[in-house]
């Protein structure tokens, strides 16, 4: 099911709109930089603008399998942590934003259709409650409070290379 292909009303429309959003913000703030600009280091942080970018649609990826199946599904892929929030070798810009755009078409299918009520335990992670679980309604609020966070944090990065700044 493509989610282009039908109208969304109510909180699911909401929830698709907020996540649409906040990506567009963090596209917004890429927008006509090189793949050199994008792994750069501009500020005390090891962020750079690919990493970012990198970093949201694993993390994107790695909730929306939580979504659909657990703290289980969730751990299938593992995270390699350092190299999520940097370029490495063979990464380009438009290769990191195609997949952040899959990633992002993917989890828009699982907004129109999962249950928004269905509920998982969460990873036994000290980050999280004990014995506390998410339903698919949190999970997707995470995610874009997730998104929204690193979109700030793209554009201090952005303004600190070339001055461009995404609002403001």
């Amino acid at each position: 099911m493509n989610v282009t292909d039908q109208v969304l009303t109510g909180e699911r429309a909401d929830l698709l709109e907020s996540l649409r959003r906040h990506r567009g913000f963090l596209r917004q703030t890429l927008a006509g930089l090189d793949d050199e600009q994008a792994a750069r280091r501009s500020t005390a942080s090891e962020l750079c603008l690919g990493g970012i970018v990198k970093h949201v649609a694993s993390t994107e990826r790695s909730w929306a399998r939580f979504a659909v199946g657990g703290a289980e599904a969730m751990r299938a892929e593992p995270v390699d942590w350092a190299g999520q929030f940097r370029m490495v070798e063979g990464d380009t810009l438009a290769g990191l934003l195609a997949e952040f755009d899959r990633v992002a078409a993917e989890t828009d299918t699982l907004v129109a259709t999962l249950d928004l009520d269905a509920a998982h335990p969460l990873p036994d992670e000290p980050w999280f409650t004990p014995g506390a679980a998410w339903t698919v309604r949190r999970v997707l609020l995470h995610l874009v409070a997730e998104i929204s966070q690193h979109a700030g944090h793209a554009d201090i990065i952005r303004e600190s290379i070339d001055g461009a700044k995404t609002m403001g």
